[in-house]
């Protein structure tokens, strides 16, 4: 005993922290886990406990440590599949079911606990046994929820709870015992008495995947992120997306405005876009939102910047073909690799995992160019999600800080006259380009203003826009016409009016 003792105190010592096996969840934990110590990871069936707790004694033994795998619920077999399923295999790990075939007897039933309310029974001791001989660094062990049924009182089933901690703890063992939740609403006596709760929860939607959240419930001793953090269950494990905290990513870089590839753009912005800010590209569908954010992307990718693109709403080839036919041949960048296009189901996608995908692509790929196309189909898709616009905000502050140019494009209801959103954005935006429809000598127009910029002394006019095969042009100021934001202009002059490459004559 004292010789265990002396092995934990030593390990406690030098090793503050062990990993996971999932970098998200040591994240979290700002770091991982304290070893030596017994952990509570509860969640209803189909969380992932069961794949959380494999990935956790596959890092044990690909760090050459002997780990344990116990189970009342699932048969060895059973896990070798699970295992199998994920590519994995589990020959570094020891195996031991504690209920057998013998277990199915009706008349040791009751084997597994000793009528002693001081001593585990036969076949606990047994486990005893295995972690003696086998000295395992770590061990899981599945599930708790056997051992309650059979305790039969609850003085009795915390009692052995705490036998089996107080076993575990001399032994240097770092051990997570999984629970199914089948206990009575408020029952927190493992909460008590774990030195960690790890809480996984699985919340189905009429439409689309379920979403999975993580939450650390409680943990001793160490700092850990609080609050919910999604995360995924698919081949090759558990991956979590810890929560975006944008005041913990900080960078320096030259606020200087760039240019959006047109002059006259540059102008109405007082400038052009300033890194470390984001603009909304707001307005009726078919209005010009995604050729002019493209167009601000492509002079980007001219300065030698490298930029991503969230595609959530068209089809990434009919983009692609609609700007070539604008002028904007966006495959030379592609093929370098300073472009990305990346077309998002978000149906299949939580505001965490986005977060996660943003920061990628920001961290790893260096992307100082975002943009976001549109913001309808990512937010219409989470109609039950909880504080998304505060996940938005930390998003947003988070770019802005990493001194990227953001872009959203946000479509609204409506073509002539009024107009409206689902959401509003425009508490969180730098800048706001407002486009809009009007009608002018029998024709169809758009019109383009800034109504607001935290950056610039930008001009406060209402030009036309007009897009054809030489990409993007900006017309004069809108000055003698009256109502031209509402759809129904009254003309009280001559401004001349852009023309198409119909009216030029020069065919351009």
């Amino acid at each position: 005993m004292n010789e265990a003792m002396s092995t934990t105190s030593t390990r406690s010592g030098s090793e503050t922290r062990i990993s996971t096996g999932i970098s998200g969840l040591d994240e979290v934990l700002c770091g991982g886990l304290t070893p030596d110590r017994l952990y509570l990871l509860e969640g209803t069936p189909g969380t992932g406990k069961t794949t959380l707790a494999l990935q956790f004694l596959l890092e044990g033994a690909a760090r050459k440590g002997r780990s344990l795998y116990v189970t009342l619920s699932e048969t060895a077999d059973e896990l070798r599949a699970a295992a199998l399923s994920h590519g994995w295999s589990l020959d570094g790990i020891e195996l031991y079911e504690l209920v057998n075939e013998m277990g199915l007897d009706p008349d040791s039933e009751q084997s597994i606990l000793h009528p002693s309310e001081i001593e585990l029974g036969e076949t606990v001791r047994e486990v005893m046994a295995r972690v003696e001989s086998l000295k395992p660094e770590r061990v899981v062990f599945d599930s708790l929820s056997e051992l309650r049924l059979l305790a039969q009182n609850p003085l009795r089933y915390r009692r052995q709870i705490l036998a089996l901690k107080q076993f575990f703890a001399k032994r240097a063992c770092t051990v997570l015992m999984l629970d199914d939740r089948t206990s009575e609403a408020g029952d927190l006596q493992l909460h008590s008495i774990a030195h960690g709760v790890i809480s996984l929860d699985q919340n189905p939607r009429e439409f689309g995947s379920e979403r999975r959240r993580l939450r650390i419930v409680k943990m001793r001793g160490i700092k850990f992120r609080g609050g919910y953090h999604d995360f995924v269950l698919e081949t090759g494990g558990v991956q979590i997306f810890p929560r975006l905290i944008a005041a913990e990513h900080r960078a320096t870089f030259d606020p200087t405005a760039q240019s959006t590839g047109s002059d006259e753009l540059d102008l109405l912005l007082g400038g052009g876009l300033v890194p470390g800010t984001n603009t909304l590209l707001l307005g009726p569908s078919g209005v010009g939102k995604t050729t002019t954010g493209l167009r601000c992307m492509l002079a980007a990718l001219e300065r030698g910047e490298t930029a991503t693109y969230y595609l959530f709403d068209e089809g990434l080839a009919t983009m692609i073909a609609r700007a070539t036919l604008l002028g904007m041949d966006l495959r030379p960048h592609l093929g370098t690799g300073r472009l990305t296009i990346m077309q998002i189901d978000p149906a299949e996608l939580s505001p965490g995992e986005f977060a996660s995908i943003v920061r990628q692509a920001v961290e790893e790929r260096g992307s100082t160019f975002v943009a976001v196309d549109s913001l309808n189909a990512y937010l219409h898709a989470m109609p039950g999600e909880e504080h998304l616009i505060l996940q938005m905000h930390e998003l947003l502050s988070y770019l802005n800080q990493k001194g990227v140019t953001t872009l959203l494009v946000l479509g609204q209801h409506g073509v002539i006259g009024e107009v409206r959103t689902d959401i509003d954005l425009s508490y969180l935006s730098d800048c706001i380009l407002l486009f809009r429809f009007f009608e002018a000598s029998g024709e169809i127009r758009t019109a383009l203003s800034v109504v607001k910029s935290r950056v610039n002394p930008h001009e406060r006019t209402i030009r036309e826009l007009r897009l054809s095969t030489d990409g993007l042009r900006v017309g004069e100021a809108l000055s003698d016409f009256e109502g031209v934001l509402t759809g129904l202009p009254a003309y009280r002059g001559r401004v001349e009016m852009l023309k198409g490459p119909s009216e030029t004559g020069d065919g351009a």
